[in-house]
């Protein structure tokens, strides 16, 4: 387990006072270890978690060579460039059950979607591309004409495992199993899958200024929303949270809150006191308890920010306060990793989205830590000097011509919760770019599965 000191020495140029987005990242993915705790699911408790082991496919997918849709197979050899091809029915191929005849040349079978094919037969004509005809001897008998021109010998079949080969990875470690992939893994016919633990993260507000719901308003006092945002935040990563409230700014409570935290969580995120001239409780705490750095990070909203560990063996609070909240002494021997966010509003929400987030992810043992950034067209000039990472809030929509636009939604402030409520991306306007013109092509973060 390295120190901060040693991950820093790894960073070239590394700053603490001075940090890119770009540093960050780097740092926290050195920072972060994924949990090891194997849990074995049924499919239906497996959602969202992440897959611990490779899924390898048992069989072929599809088990045989069937039909893409309803229509009739046939031998495609005997289709010619220039003339319409005429074939007799003889039998239907139903889904289920493998039809038991056999087609000679000039023959056909009717075919339903996902039958299997009938031997010697590869390709397979929609039914509404041909045109019906009774055959000369039977009423019942019935002849197909195929127009040249539209098929080649093979269409509309699908091949023995072109989904999947049998003994050949369907699903990789890391992964998340998302509707689709639980799909095919019940197409497997698995009912159970071993996947990492859920992460257990901690989570409480900080300061005297901080109302939680119910209490009574007071001048000067603001009621506490970032409970609620990184609440639904960890919630949609499917982690187990643990919330512990407000923490007033007394060294006793933080102390013990720390120290509860990070006994019964593999994280622990807080909001507020870490910010240049905020009270020096809650840096003097984490200082204590742990292996802790504090940043300037080069963007706006969210500039300052604490990482590291905390040791809940460092601790001296009393049994009294530690028997609070479930605490379990020595649960987690390595510490919790801490993330110490501002105290803005906003900046807690693109804190968490642009570090946070992939930090847990990475926690959480998937391989795909970044939501994907898509481009859009500005419809309004940003302002915007080059030196530090943007996160304004935008709304992304479709334009005319079918490319995608954004616009800003209202005010920017950090404090302005409002305008992040309206939005459904982030405009990220990247550490070495400047202003923004209208037309000009931008990358998007949107919220949509991670907000």
């Amino acid at each position: 387990m390295k120190t901060l000191e040693q991950i820093a020495a790894e960073l070239q140029g590394y700053d603490p006072q001075a940090m890119s987005a770009a540093d960050v990242l780097a740092f926290l993915s050195r920072l972060v270890v994924p949990v090891q705790d194997v849990v074995e699911l049924p499919l239906f408790e497996a959602f969202g978690r992440v897959l611990a082991n490779d899924v390898i496919s048992p069989f072929d997918v599809p088990p045989h060579d069937n039909s893409a849709m309803d229509g009739y197979a046939f031998d495609g050899r005997q289709l010619a460039a220039h003339a319409a091809l005429e074939l007799e029915v003889v039998g239907t191929a139903l889904a289920g059950k493998a039809w038991q005849g056999s087609a000679l040349p000039g023959q056909c079978v009717k075919i339903m979607t996902g039958a299997i094919m009938p031997p010697g037969l590869d390709t397979v004509v929609p039914q509404e591309l041909v045109k019906l005809q009774p055959a000369g001897g039977s009423a019942e008998s019935t002849r197909i004409s195929i127009p040249p021109g539209l098929l080649r010998a093979g269409d509309n079949r699908r091949l023995r495992g072109e989904d999947l080969m049998q003994g050949k990875p369907a699903l990789r470690k890391g992964e998340l199993l998302t509707p689709a992939r639980l799909g095919l893994a019940a197409s497997l016919g698995l009912e159970t899958l071993a996947t990492w633990r859920p992460l257990r993260v901690a989570y409480f507000s900080t300061g005297d200024e901080i109302l939680s719901l119910g209490e009574a308003p007071r001048e000067g006092a603001v009621y506490d929303s970032n409970r609620y945002t990184v609440f639904g935040m960890l919630n949609r990563l499917g982690c187990q949270v643990i919330d512990m409230g407000v923490v007033r700014d007394d060294p006793v409570l933080l102390e013990a809150a720390f120290a509860r935290a990070a006994a019964q969580a593999d994280a622990v995120i807080t909001s507020g006191g870490v910010s240049v001239g905020e009270a020096d409780f809650t840096k003097a705490m984490m200082k204590k308890l742990g292996d802790v750095a504090f940043w300037r990070i080069a963007m706006r909203p969210g500039r300052p920010m604490a990482v590291g560990r905390i040791l809940p063996e460092k601790s001296n609070i009393s049994p009294e306060l530690a028997g609070q909240d479930g605490y379990r002494n020595n649960s987690n021997p390595r510490g919790a990793i801490l993330f110490g966010l501002p105290g803005n509003p906003v900046a807690v929400m693109v804190t968490f989205l642009a570090f946070v987030r992939p930090a847990l992810l990475q926690m959480m043992g998937a391989n795909a830590v970044a939501p994907p950034l898509l481009k859009a067209r500005s419809t309004e000039s940003i302002r915007k000097k080059p030196g530090r990472t943007e996160y304004q809030r935008g709304w992304v929509s479709t334009a005319p011509d079918g490319s995608l636009q954004v616009r800003t939604t209202g005010n920017q402030g950090s404090g302005v919760l409002s305008s992040m409520a309206e939005a459904n991306g982030l405009i990220m306007l990247h550490h070495a770019q400047g202003g923004v013109a209208v037309g000009d092509e931008v990358d998007v973060m949107m919220f949509e599965g991670v907000l």
